[in-house]
C-alpha cells in the first residue's frame, strides 16, 4: 500500500507542479532524450549517481522532474538511482520499494506519453522500465511478474527497433534485442518458443551496436558499458576485453563500489596478483569506513583474494586471517552456502596440511562436507583428503 501511495504521489506531482510545461505544449516530435539542455542539466547528477554519491544524484534529479516532471525520464533516472543501491547485493530489500515506486511512475507517465506525445520515446521508456523491474522480480524469484514484465520490455523494445538512427539511446534497445534474441535460445532451450514469435537475433551486431552506444549515448552510455563487461566475461569467455572494460569503469567512477569488486575479481583471475592485492585491501577499508556499496558481499570476495593469494605466496599467517575474515563476512551476510565461503573453509584446510596440522585440517575438510552436497567440487576434494588423512 506505501508504494501506491507513493506512485499516486508521483503522478499527482508530474501533472500539477508548476514549473513544468504542459503536455499539451509539446509536439509529437519533442524528445528530452536529445535535448542538449536537459543533458547539460542531467550530466553531474549521472556522474554522482555512477560514482555512488546517490544524495547529490537525487537533488538534480528532483530538480528534473520539478523542470520536466510530465515526462518519464526524471522519475526513471531517480529509480535507476535506486538500483545501482540494490546492484552490489541484492541480499538487500531495503530499497526495494522505493524503486518500484519511482518505476511504476515512469509507467504511467510513459503510457502516457506512448499514446499521446511520442509514440517511439515512450515505447523507448516502456522498454527499459520494463526491464529493470523485471531483473529485480527475477532476482526476488517472483517468477510470474518477471515473466510479465520481460515479455513487455520484449514487445516495445521490438516497437524501438530500427530506429536507432534517431538516437543512440534507442540503439541501446537493439543492441540488447539483437544480442540476446540470439543468446537466449541458446542458451535456454525450453525459452525458444517464446523468442520464436520475434525477429531473429544477431549477437555480434548487437555487440556493435552496444560498442557504438558506449562511445556515443548519453542516458545508456555507463548501461552499455556494463553490459560489455559482463557479456564479454560472463557470455564470451573474453577475459581480456572485460578487464579492460572494467578497468576504464573503475577509473571513471572510483566510488561504485560494483565496479570495484568486479575490477578486482578480474584482475585476480587474471592472475595480475599485485594490483588484485592492492585493490582488494582498497575494498576493505572503504567497507571499514562505510562507503556507499561497500559491504559484507564485498567483504567475502576480497577477504578471500587476499587469502588465496598469500596462500600462493606462502604466507601462511596471512593467509588464514584473510580466508576466516571471508567466513566472518559470509556469515555476516547470510552467505555460508555461497563458492567463497565454502571455499575458504576448503583453503584452510589446505593451508593446515601445509604446515602438517592434521587435526585443524581434518576440521576444516569435514566442515566443508557438511556445507557442500556429495556433487560438488569442494566436497569431492574433502573427501578425498578425509580418506588420505
Amino acid at each position: 500500500m506505501k508504494r501506491y501511495l507513493i506512485v499516486l504521489g508521483f503522478a499527482i506531482a508530474s501533472v500539477t507542479g508548476s514549473a513544468q510545461v504542459a503536455p499539451a505544449q509539446i509536439d509529437s516530435t519533442f524528445s528530452l532524450l536529445n535535448n542538449p539542455f536537459v543533458q547539460m542539466e542531467a550530466t553531474q547528477a549521472i556522474n554522482d549517481m555512477y560514482n555512488f554519491r546517490f544524495e547529490r544524484s537525487m537533488s538534480h534529479f528532483k530538480y528534473l522532474k520539478n523542470q520536466y516532471g510530465w515526462h518519464p525520464l526524471p522519475y526513471f533516472l531517480m529509480g535507476l538511482n535506486y538500483w545501482w543501491r540494490i546492484l552490489p547485493n541484492f541480499d538487500n530489500k531495503q530499497y526495494d520499494e522505493t524503486f518500484y515506486a519511482y518505476m511504476d511512475t515512469a509507467l504511467v507517465l510513459s503510457e502516457r506519453m506512448y499514446n499521446e506525445l511520442n509514440e517511439v520515446e515512450g515505447a523507448f521508456f516502456l522498454a527499459a522500465t520494463h526491464a529493470f523491474k523485471g531483473r529485480l522480480y527475477s532476482e526476488r524469484r517472483d517468477w510470474g511478474k518477471a515473466a510479465f514484465s520481460g515479455k513487455n520490455a520484449l514487445k516495445y523494445m521490438e516497437e524501438c527497433r530500427g530506429n536507432g538512427d534517431l538516437s543512440p539511446e534507442l540503439l541501446f534497445g537493439d543492441a540488447l534485442f539483437n544480442y540476446y534474441a540470439e543468446w537466449v535460445p541458446e542458451n535456454y532451450p525450453l525459452l525458444k518458443p517464446i523468442m520464436a514469435v520475434f525477429p531473429d537475433g544477431d549477437k555480434e551486431l548487437g555487440i556493435q551496436q552496444l560498442k557504438t552506444v558506449a562511445r556515443n549515448a548519453f542516458y545508456t552510455r555507463t548501461e552499455a558499458q556494463y553490459y560489455l563487461m559482463r557479456i564479454s566475461y560472463y557470455e564470451e569467455k573474453d577475459l581480456p576485453a572485460a578487464l579492460q572494460l572494467s578497468g576504464y569503469l573503475h577509473k571513471t567512477f572510483p566510488r561504485n563500489a560494483y565496479f570495484h569488486r568486479f575490477h578486482t575479481r578480474l584482475l585476480y583471475q587474471s592472475g595480475q596478483y599485485d594490483a588484485a592485492v592492492k585493490e582488494s585491501k582498497s575494498i576493505l577499508n572503504r567497507i571499514d569506513s562505510t562507503f556507499a556499496g561497500y559491504e559484507y558481499n564485498s567483504g567475502r570476495y576480497a577477504s578471500f583474494f587476499l587469502g588465496h593469494i598469500n596462500e600462493l605466496r606462502r604466507n601462511f599467517e596471512d593467509a588464514k586471517k584473510y580466508f576466516k575474515l571471508a567466513m566472518e563476512y559470509g556469515e555476516a551476510a547470510d552467505a555460508t552456502d555461497k563458492g567463497y565461503y565454502i571455499y575458504s573453509v576448503l583453503h584452510l584446510g589446505r593451508v593446515a596440511l601445509k604446515e602438517d596440522d592434521r587435526e585443524a585440517a581434518k576440521e576444516y575438510f569435514k566442515q566443508v562436507k557438511k556445507l557442500t552436497s556429495r556433487k560438488h567440487g569442494a566436497n569431492k576434494e574433502a573427501r578425498q583428503r578425509l580418506k588420505e588423512l
